[in-house]
């Protein structure tokens, strides 16, 4: 049996949710929430159906966004709707997706598709946004969708939900873009609170805890900070806490606010007022007061920089943050004039993780910063407007600092394999919003390790076209800053080649890497660590464009200098004999490759021993390859063997136990016991959608080879069935010209013919031949085969002439 990579039979489906149901969790209600006129507005904007887009003052109207500046209360009025209209029986079905980015949007889509659905997760999003359309028969679904605090509108392209009499979309933002006046949304402009509203909020915030004010006291504290529910909360928190009289509050924000407006570097955001920025001020000082003593501060200017929508909770309790907070503690709180960092501490005492967390607790309880623990990978939200205000009263050392540590901190909490794609998707997400901040600093003196961190991760997820386009950004960068002959630009054009190849483009990886490695022979010798694996890369990237001869002489040349250089027992040189090993069964010489791989296990079994993941690799390329030789039972035998010792000494998550469980149902198919092997897929494929996602390669090569199997067991129809739909899948994640695209095309055409449609598959295999001789040349071994696959079913429908000239 040939199985090679493609797409689906689904794992057994979940059971959809009943209605009513919600999907996320609508952010808690603010303490002395306030009606509001533009409640009354959203109401009757969103009453029948309809799109609101809830942003700023003075934005486009159209047809429903809610829009205002930071701070103004939208994502309280939006969260007050929702719990307004599931409370009163008027919703089906519910979905709060913070809309942080694409995608967290499709992230939130795909949850909501996969509970309300039963969809499997690499159609759930889209499944989603389907099962939203207005249907003519049925019971039709009263739905809600908010996405909250949209970035860009950009970011929604494709992706907004359908218009519906059954149906409300509720859109918050600050954004003012024409692009938010699309057909059928309406804009709801929020602005300051009125002063009879800020006047109500206070007096019932300070109720709530016995305590009570002159009115024109109130009035007046409200007109000093502008109105601005944001600033009107953290003052009531501050005189419910610190028990001052309003009297005294407002001469604090006075003094507060002169040193402010001397020593403030930029313009106040949004059109605040210098006491605004002051009342911040006063509650980091109360909040650094309190115990743990001194840390509030320190922890809130790490968090300013970090993605106000969520930050993990183990970034702030890391090894680099609680040095940051040892060494911070007991410094000026960010206030009256810049805040300085220490140039040399002597000694400081260290700081648990119960102390980080206890001051995260402060801040939350001074309404500085929410924090969540019960929330995943979101714990900790900061508004941007006191994000600003911290970071604006950095020094130019502490900002660096900060920003460092940050990185550091990010950096500390990624794990080494990403079993939990949430929280890498998060952790991504706070480097993006930090390099936002800090891109000079994150590139002095060199690129910080996070920054190729966020760009492996991005690829490791599936996304290979992405990696390859942030290492284009970060060559762009590296070269700006530094010139192309710096390490740093060197090391991004190597992983932008690299994920290149991963993309598609085998043949421009191997010229980037031709390009690479010309440089590298200038600036660091032919000796150097760096230029060796880049001639390895190269080797490997020619290989994959087709020129398997090529691959092998380059690393019979490589595998020399590496004995020489590095020595016989070095990994790297023994990683070039594994690799020469593949390549020569590639190029035919699968005998040869069996024994080139049985030799290299004995002297990594030796070096490196039994459980080291190089030593598992060389067994698990040996016995592929004795299945290439024949030993099909061998092969069997053997990836059982494997797959028991990566499961202990890996784990059942880790990426290469689920290569060995790959192989091992492959080769169990080849074996001749395609049920088997159908029924291992469809175990693995379940596990794969858990652990990788959806759009992940390997995720989608378990796909193909479950269909596959379907037609191995003599369902040709079944299998046609199966590939039809997922290739749409191949060509949105990879794109048209990438192999596993043509690959899947391939498989395609091959069982449409087996089951009875000839002259669809002749006409398949036309169209591929034209593409693969456009995309990878006529020599290319793919290339070949489609040749001989043409011919073959050219002369089942009886054209010997056209079988012939193939």
């Amino acid at each position: 049996m040939t199985i090679s990579t493609g797409d689906v039979v689904h794992a057994a489906p979940r059971t959809p949710a009943p209605w009513p149901h919600q999907v996320g969790r609508i952010p808690p209600r603010a303490g002395s929430f306030q009606d509001r006129a533009e409640a009354v507005r959203l109401a009757a904007v969103l009453e029948g159906g309809g799109t609101a887009v809830v942003g700023p003052a003075g934005g486009v109207r159209a047809g429903g966004v809610l829009t205002g500046l930071g701070g103004v209360g939208k994502t309280q009025l939006a969260a007050d709707y929702a719990r307004t209209a599931w409370g009163a029986g008027e919703l089906d079905v519910l979905v709060w997706i913070t809309a942080a980015g694409t995608e967290a949007v499709v992230a939130g889509y795909a949850q909501a598709g996969a509970e309300l659905l039963g969809a499997e997760p690499e159609v759930a999003a889209q499944a989603f946004l389907a099962w939203l359309e207005p249907k003519p028969e049925g019971r039709p679904c009263r739905w809600l969708v908010v996405l909250d605090d949209v970035a860009d509108p950009d970011d929604l392209r494709g992706w907004w939900p359908p218009q519906s009499p059954h149906g409300r979309t509720l859109v918050t933002t600050r954004r003012r873009d024409a692009a938010l006046a699309g057909a059928g949304r309406r804009l709801v402009e929020v602005g300051l609170f009125t002063g009879d509203e800020s006047l109500a909020y206070l007096a019932a915030a300070l109720a709530a805890h016995g305590r009570q004010e002159p009115e024109d006291e109130l009035r007046s504290l409200a007109t000093d900070l502008g109105n601005l529910p944001l600033a009107l909360s953290q003052a009531a928190a501050y005189l419910i806490d610190a028990g001052l009289s309003c009297v005294a509050y407002r001469a604090l924000l006075a003094d507060s606010a002169g040193p402010l407006a001397d020593t403030a570097s930029t313009p106040l955001p949004d059109d605040q007022t210098h006491a605004v920025s002051a009342a911040w001020t006063l509650s980091v000082e109360r909040a650094n007061a309190l115990q743990p003593v001194g840390l509030a501060a320190p922890m809130l200017s790490l968090a300013a920089f970090l993605d106000p929508n969520g930050i993990p909770e183990p970034v702030l309790t890391s090894a680099p943050a609680l040095t940051h907070l040892a060494l911070t503690r007991g410094l000026p709180a960010p206030g009256r004039r810049r805040w300085w960092w220490p140039r040399r501490r002597r000694s400081a005492a260290a700081v648990t993780q119960a102390e980080a967390v206890a001051a995260l607790r402060v801040l939350h309880r001074l309404g500085l910063i929410t924090h969540d623990p019960d929330t995943a990978h979101q714990a900790v939200r900061v508004h941007q407007l006191v994000q600003w205000a911290v970071r604006d009263t950095l020094d130019r050392t502490g900002h660096g600092r900060t920003a460092h540590t940050a990185a550091d901190a990010l950096l500390a909490a990624w794990p080494d394999i990403e079993y939990d794609t949430a929280l890498a998707r998060a952790l991504r997400a706070n480097t993006t919003i930090l390099t936002n901040h800090a891109s000079d600093t994150l590139h002095q003196p060199a690129a910080h390790k996070v920054l190729f961190c966020a760009g492996h991760s991005l690829g490791d997820s599936g996304q290979a076209a992405a990696a390859r386009d942030y290492f284009q950004h970060m060559v762009d960068t590296t070269t700006h800053r530094h010139g192309p002959a710096h390490p740093d630009a060197l090391a991004a054009r190597h992983n932008l080649a690299s994920w290149r190849g991963q993309a598609g483009d085998a043949v421009g990886a191997a010229a980037a890497f031709e390009e690479l490695l010309a440089d590298q022979l200038r600036v660091f010798g032919p000796d150097n660590p760096d230029t060796l694996t880049a001639r390895h890369n190269l080797a490997f990237w020619r290989g994959e464009a087709g020129d398997v001869a090529g691959a092998v002489a380059a690393l019979e040349g490589l595998l020399a200098d590496r004995l020489r250089v590095l020595g016989p027992d070095h990994p790297q040189t023994l990683t070039a004999r594994s690799n020469l090993a593949y390549w020569r069964g590639e190029a035919g010489d699968v005998v040869g490759a069996v024994a080139a791989f049985e030799e290299l296990l004995a002297d990594r079994l030796r070096v490196l021993g039994p459980d080291h993941p190089d030593t598992l690799t060389t067994r698990h390329n040996l016995a592929s390859n004795r299945g290439a030789a024949g030993d099909a039972a061998g092969a069997v035998a053997a990836f059982e063997e494997l797959l028991a010792d990566q499961l202990r000494v890996s784990g059942p998550d880790h990426p290469d136990t689920l290569t060995a469980r790959n192989e091992l149902a492959r080769w169990r198919g080849e074996a001749g016991d395609v049920v088997g092997a159908a029924a291992a897929f469809e175990e693995l494929l379940a596990d794969q959608l858990r652990v990788l996602g959806p759009d992940h390669p390997d995720t989608l090569t378990t796909r193909h080879s479950l269909a596959a199997c379907r037609g191995e067991m003599g369902d040709a129809a079944g299998a046609v069935a199966a590939l039809e739909g997922p290739l749409a899948d191949r060509l949105r994640v990879l794109g048209p010209d990438h192999p596993q695209t043509l690959t899947a095309r391939s498989n395609l055409a091959y069982w449409r013919g087996e089951a009875g449609d000839v002259a669809g598959a002749v006409a398949a295999f036309e169209e591929l031949l034209a593409d693969r001789l456009r995309v990878l040349g006529p020599d290319h071994p793919d290339t070949l085969t489609t040749r001989h696959d043409l011919a073959h079913w050219q002369g089942e429908t009886g054209d010997v002439a056209g079988a012939d000239d193939e």
